[in-house]
């Protein structure tokens, strides 16, 4: 049985932005993070929960933007924090 997310249409950023210093929080207090994940309705970048702060996470907490996608090179998935489902988004045709 398959499991959908039903968030999608809370999508609104796609594409990982080009240059990425790092999560937002851990760089304004000097924390370190793990990985690296982009909320896809923001394009907020936090820390992942293997991190100290879990910042992405709080953030999906916090601004009710549930749908977080990695931007670790060679990756190309998104989770629902709210659904607990990991998919990819589909590009659209130009």
């Amino acid at each position: 049985m398959a499991v959908n997310c039903s968030h999608l249409d809370m999508i609104r950023i796609v594409d990982k932005p080009p240059q990425i210093a790092g999560c937002e929080e851990c760089l304004a207090t000097g924390g370190w993070w793990v990985h690296l994940r982009m909320c896809e309705t923001c394009g907020h970048i936090g820390c992942c929960d293997s991190s100290p702060g879990r910042h992405a996470s709080k953030h999906a907490d916090a601004e009710a933007h549930p749908i977080l996608r990695s931007v670790e090179p060679g990756e190309d998935w998104s989770w629902c924090v709210v659904d607990q489902v990991s998919f990819v988004v589909e590009q659209a045709a130009p």
